[in-house]
């Protein structure tokens, strides 16, 4: 035959990775074994580009905000006027206008915040602090799995072969690692697409004695076999919730399909780019223009996603993180630069929110980080091991970071 098993692989428009996964893959775990059981998920989304976080998470009550962003600060909240100002969270800080979707989640505790928050390395390159941020090993270029990956309960198999998903055609770098993971740009494509068709090239795949290609053949086809079953049933949004247009808002839709499914999907990854506003960050007015457009797709998209999962969103918890924040400082082209800390967010039935966490470092010039950026008062790796010990229940949070001797972030996580 032409075509190799190796080609086939790749052409298939799917792919399923592990590092030294072998034993794991030849478990041969069925969907019949599978499905059925709900997984306590965790969905992480990647602002790529390093979002403003001063613009997004307000905070209006450091008078030096509005000194240093003559032209960019977001007005303090008013009144009456939520499309103009800052929506008011504690009488500090304000959520930016067009996250006007998330209030009502903040409001139900469903929804918490962390500021001045990051990675302790220095680096200004968007490349080098994704790199740290998905590895969970900052400053250590030498790490070749990701923190999610790692971050996966050890339990006993066999697993779904769709426990960790990827969206996009590539595997992020956060789930490379010993356990197998699964990147897929569309659940609808996800499928054989060569005309001599999948029953062949399985046993093909099943007879082969190649172990690796054998395990690696197996658990793509069981995939396919999985997401082919959900492709014969229609998908409506439950509780009249829309996603936006837009890769996130796609995103994250298929991911909330894949978890109502129950099919065993126990962390799901998603990311979004053009957050690095060096230029026209804002418009006419501070709330309008490129930031804001983001915010705008942004904050919907995690609005349907949560209206959409209902009360499954008991057993789901959403992070967003992003590389590094931006310059207190605003520049000459009415936008930032690569600064330090920026913010998160946590969203969840079990996330103990109505509240911005941190400790705030504040904004004068001699309390900014190299007399520039906001100063970094909580690791990201704190938050990201609380919610992979209390929420995906993984205490060995030594091993899904390696090399951190923080602690946890406590109280982030309903008891």
């Amino acid at each position: 035959m032409q075509r190799t098993r190796r080609i086939f692989l790749k052409d298939m428009g799917i792919a399923m990775f592990g590092l030294g996964a072998a034993p794991a893959w030849l478990a041969r775990a069925s969907a019949a074994e599978t499905a059925g059981a709900r997984k306590k998920v965790l969905v992480a989304i990647f602002q790529r580009g390093a979002v403003d976080g001063l613009n997004v998470v307000v905070p209006f009550g450091d008078k030096r905000y509005y000194e240093l962003r003559p032209n960019l600060a977001i007005p303090a909240p008013r009144n009456g006027d939520n499309k103009e100002s800052a929506i008011d969270l504690d009488g500090f800080f304000g959520l930016h206008p067009a996250l006007a979707p998330l209030k009502p989640i903040y409001d139900s505790s469903n929804l918490a915040i962390v500021h001045a928050v990051g990675s302790p390395d220095p680096t200004r390159s968007h490349f080098d602090a994704q790199d740290y941020m998905e590895s969970g090993t900052p400053g250590r270029k030498a790490t070749t799995d990701g923190w999610l990956n790692r971050a996966l309960p050890a339990e006993p198999g066999p697993h779904s072969p769709v426990r960790a998903v990827s969206m996009g055609t590539q595997l992020a770098r956060t789930l490379h690692g010993s356990n197998e993971a699964l990147a897929v740009a569309n659940l609808n494509d996800f499928k054989v697409r060569d005309p001599i068709g999948s029953d062949l090239y399985e046993a093909m795949y099943g007879a082969s004695t190649d172990k690796l290609m054998n395990g690696t053949g197996t658990r793509t086809f069981e995939a396919v076999k999985m997401v082919e079953t959900l492709q014969k049933q229609a998908y409506t949004p439950a509780n009249g919730a829309k996603y936006p247009n837009g890769a996130l808002g796609n995103s994250l839709q298929q991911i909330a399909r894949l978890i109502k499914a129950d099919v065993g999907m126990e962390v799901a990854f998603t990311d979004v780019g053009g957050w690095d506003t060096h230029v026209n960050e804002v418009g006419a007015t501070p709330v309008q223009g490129q930031l804001a457009n983001l915010l705008t797709t942004f904050g919907q998209a995690l609005a349907a996603f949560y209206q959409d999962m209902g009360d499954r969103m008991a057993d789901v918890t959403v992070v967003t993180m992003s590389e590094f924040g931006r310059t207190a400082k605003e520049n000459g082209n009415r936008g930032t630069d690569h600064g330090h800390a920026n913010y998160m967010m946590a969203m969840g039935g079990g996330v103990r929110g109505s509240k911005v966490y941190g400790v705030w470092p504040g904004l004068a010039q001699e309390q900014l980080y190299e007399q520039r950026d906001l100063n970094i008062t909580t690791d990201f790796r704190a938050v990201l091991s609380e919610l992979v010990s209390g929420h995906l229940g993984n205490t060995n949070v030594s091993s899904v970071f390696p090399g951190y001797t923080g602690s946890k972030f406590p109280g982030l996580l309903v008891d």
